[in-house]
C-alpha cells in the first residue's frame, strides 16, 4: 500500500515537472499584437491531411477587424462565449461544470473552451483530447488576454475558424457560401455562419443539416435582439430572410486541393465591436453589461453539442 502511494506521488511530481517544462516551451504570443504579423500554421482537411494556412494579412481572405460587421462579432460572442468580456481567458465556472459533466459521463466530451482558448488552440496547439493540451490551452489563453485586446482576439478567432472543407476564416466562408465579402453580410448571414461554428463537418453542416443551421441562426438572432445589437425592425427583417445558400457546393466534403495565392490586406478602421461596446457603455473595465440582457448567466447555445468540436 505504501509503495503504491509512493509511486503515485512520484508519478504526480514527474507529471507536474513535465507540465512546467511544456508550458515554459510554448511559443510567445506577443507577435500577435502586431496586426501586420503573418505566420503559417497547419490545418487539417476532412480526410485528415494537413495543409499550410497563412494567418495574417498575407492571406488573401484575411478580413481585418474594421471590415467585420458588428453583428458578426456579437453573433459569435453571444452564441459561443457570452462571458467573453468578463473572463480573463478562461471561464472557471464553465470549467467546473465541464469537469463535473465529464466525470459523470466518464469521458472528455465537454470542453468549456472560451473564444480565447479556441483561438489559442487553433493557432498553437493540436486537437488532441488530453488534460495536458487543455492546460496548455488555458495557459496560452491567459497570456493572450494579458497581451491582446478583446477586439484583436475576436479578429484572430474569426479569421481561423473552420466553416467548411478547407474553408477557414469568415473571409473565405462569406465567399464560399454567399459569394460576397464579409463587410456585405446581412445580419441573417452573420447568424448563419455563427450557427455553423460548433460543428461544420457534421452537426451544423448546412448541406446535410440546413434546417438545423437555420434554427440555430434564429436563436442567435434572438440573442442579438435581446442584447440590443439589432433593433426590432432589423430583427424581424432578418427572421423573414432566407439565406441565399445557392452557392453551397453539392459536394461540401470535397477537398480544395489547390492552395490559394495570398495577397496583402490591411485596414486601420476602428473595431466595430469595440465601437458598439463603447456606445452601449460596455468596456473591458466594466464587462458585466456585455452579457445578453436575460435572466441568469447566459451560456453558449446547445452547450453539450457545441463543446464537442472545441476540445
Amino acid at each position: 500500500m505504501k509503495r503504491t502511494i509512493l509511486y503515485t506521488f512520484l508519478a504526480s511530481i514527474a507529471y507536474l515537472l513535465y507540465i512546467g517544462i511544456s508550458l515554459a516551451l510554448l511559443p510567445p504570443v506577443t507577435d500577435l499584437v502586431d496586426k501586420k504579423f503573418s505566420t503559417t500554421i497547419q490545418v487539417k482537411d476532412w480526410q485528415g491531411d494537413y495543409h499550410p494556412f497563412i494567418v495574417g494579412p498575407k492571406n488573401r481572405n484575411w478580413t481585418p477587424s474594421g471590415r467585420i460587421p458588428a453583428e458578426m462579432k456579437w453573433a459569435v460572442i453571444l452564441a459561443e462565449d457570452s462571458n467573453f468580456y468578463k473572463h480573463e481567458g478562461f471561464d472557471v465556472k464553465a470549467i467546473k461544470n465541464a469537469i463535473k459533466y465529464d466525470l459523470e459521463k466518464k469521458s472528455l466530451k465537454r470542453g468549456a473552451s472560451t473564444i480565447t482558448q479556441q483561438t489559442a488552440k487553433n493557432l498553437f496547439l493540436s486537437r488532441e483530447k488530453s488534460i495536458t493540451r487543455k492546460l496548455k490551452e488555458i495557459y496560452l489563453a491567459y497570456r493572450m488576454e494579458q497581451e491582446l485586446t478583446k477586439g484583436r482576439i475576436i479578429e484572430l478567432y474569426l479569421n481561423v475558424v473552420e466553416l467548411g472543407p478547407m474553408v477557414y476564416g469568415i473571409g473565405h466562408g462569406a465567399q464560399y457560401y454567399f459569394g460576397k465579402s464579409v463587410s456585405n453580410l446581412t445580419p441573417r448571414e452573420c447568424a448563419f455562419l455563427a450557427a455553423m461554428l460548433p460543428g461544420p463537418r457534421v452537426a451544423y453542416n448546412p448541406y446535410k443539416n440546413l434546417g438545423k443551421v437555420l434554427k440555430r441562426s434564429d436563436m442567435i438572432l434572438r440573442l442579438l435582439r435581446q442584447k440590443g445589437v439589432l433593433g426590432e425592425t432589423e430583427y424581424q427583417d432578418a427572421l423573414a430572410q432566407s439565406p441565399n445558400v445557392g452557392r453551397l457546393q453539392k459536394k461540401v466534403d470535397e477537398v480544395i486541393s489547390t492552395p490559394p495565392v495570398f495577397t496583402a490586406v490591411s485596414s486601420a478602421r476602428q473595431d466595430p465591436v469595440e465601437k458598439a461596446a463603447e456606445s452601449e457603455g460596455i468596456t473591458k473595465e466594466d464587462p458585466a453589461t456585455a452579457a445578453p440582457t436575460q435572466s441568469g448567466d447566459a451560456a453558449p447555445l446547445n452547450q453539450n453539442e457545441s463543446q464537442n468540436d472545441k476540445r
